[in-house]
């Protein structure tokens, strides 16, 4: 058993915590830190309320390395979770490897000034955890995560070669608002505002932002408009999956969703960079998180389901083979069991998980790593029992 740092007090590590408690042969002792230390003891009063379980609480700088240094050392944890903001993934790393212990991540860094994120900042530390005989594990969410979870099971057991992914991503929940993003809203909104990118036959093509849609048929939701984005998981798997010849990732948006967000768009309200109002320099994109709904506030109101997944076509014993490995989520069945929606709860379980594989240490291997790069076996094997059931679904090929 493994004492565990989470730092990170959102809808994500609410649903962090309650995982870490109910895991009970693998995490003797919880600590839950961020900047306001009121939402972490509210956390831990629903989680003791769920569980029986009691788990500490402190404040800290995710952004300052000293102070997060000081806290690894006072409470002596064998690993950290970060569900933080992206920004903090770097500083976060850097306190792991001065107090020496392990790192999960659920996303990769992005700089705070502009918008761009990839793995090269954080890959760049693959020989300082080596050294260390420390392990990283980056992109332990749903997707990224266990959609990369998914392609490398897929490739061990269903494939000899894969040829296409396309990982698809269709939210149906409603949550009444008019607009109100499921997850950071700054991170959302400048997630889907970049350019769209995919990966083919080993280059990088670019999309004007939203500018792809086709119409997929979800299981359980039906068939719904999905729009092609760039998202990090396309970097890693383009390297790690064998004979891959294209990767791209879709995901649903209702067409009053996009209305508003180009209205937002051509007003400037999604912008990064400062501005000076009253005297003052403001980053629009941080005064609209301030008055969009809080995230974490939508778990009560919000009905309907999720479905996530990986539609990939390859061969096996020379023979084409389609299939669409999912998972799919209710709402309100999330919130009646941590009190949060099906978006934080689809990001909190597998990055317990990934904490999990490390702590019992059947994915702990020096150095920094995807999440495909591990045996997607005993992850595969968890995932329904944490609530996050699989299937397989058969497809015509002739449709990929």
């Amino acid at each position: 058993m493994s004492k565990v740092l989470i730092i990170g007090a959102g809808g994500v590590g609410n649903v962090v915590a309650h995982k870490c408690a109910q895991a009970r042969e693998v995490f003797s002792e919880i600590l839950l830190a961020s900047r306001n230390e009121n939402k972490c003891r509210a956390i831990a009063a629903n989680v003791k309320a769920a569980t029986g379980r009691d788990i500490q609480t402190a404040t800290v700088d995710a952004d300052n390395v000293e102070t997060t240094v000081a806290l690894i050392k006072k409470f002596q944890p064998a690993l950290l979770i970060n569900v933080a903001l992206p920004y903090q993934d770097l500083p976060l790393m850097d306190a792991c490897l001065h107090a020496g212990i392990h790192y999960v991540d659920t996303a990769n860094y992005e700089p705070l000034n502009y918008a761009k994120f990839e793995y090269s900042w954080q890959w760049a530390y693959q020989e300082r955890f080596k050294q260390a005989g420390l392990t990283a594990l980056l992109g332990s969410g749903f997707d990224p995560g266990v959609t990369n979870v998914f392609c490398a099971y897929a490739q061990k057991h269903l494939f000899d070669e894969i040829e296409l992914i396309d990982i698809m991503d269709a939210n149906a929940g409603d949550h009444g608002h008019h607009f109100a993003t499921n997850f950071n809203p700054e991170i959302n909104i400048r997630e889907i505002t970049q350019r769209g990118r995919y990966w083919e036959r080993g280059e990088w093509k670019e999309t004007d932002p939203l500018s792809v849609r086709q119409d997929y048929e979800y299981p359980v939701l039906g068939s719904k408009p999905s729009y092609l984005l760039y998202h990090e998981e396309l970097e890693s798997l383009a390297l790690n999956i064998r004979g891959l010849k294209r990767i791209r990732f879709f995901m649903t948006f209702s067409d009053k969703y996009l209305t508003h967000l180009r209205v937002l768009e051509n007003v400037g309200m999604t912008r990064i960079d400062p501005v000076e109002f009253q005297g003052q320099q403001i980053v629009p994109i941080q005064f609209l998180k301030a008055l969009l709904p809080d995230p974490a506030s939508l778990g009560p109101r919000t009905k309907g389901k999720t479905c996530i997944g990986c539609d990939i076509t390859g061969t096996k014993d020379g023979k084409k083979k389609r299939i669409f490995i999912y998972n799919t989520c209710d709402h309100q069945e999330c919130y009646r069991e941590v009190k949060s929606q099906a978006i934080s709860y689809t990001t909190g379980v597998p990055a317990m998980l990934g904490g999990a594989m490390l702590a019992t240490g059947q994915w702990l291997r020096p150095g920094v790593w995807n999440v495909e790069q591990c045996d997607p076996d005993p992850f595969m094997d968890a995932l329904g029992k944490y609530g996050l059931p699989w299937q397989i679904q058969e497809l015509p090929v002739a449709g990929a």
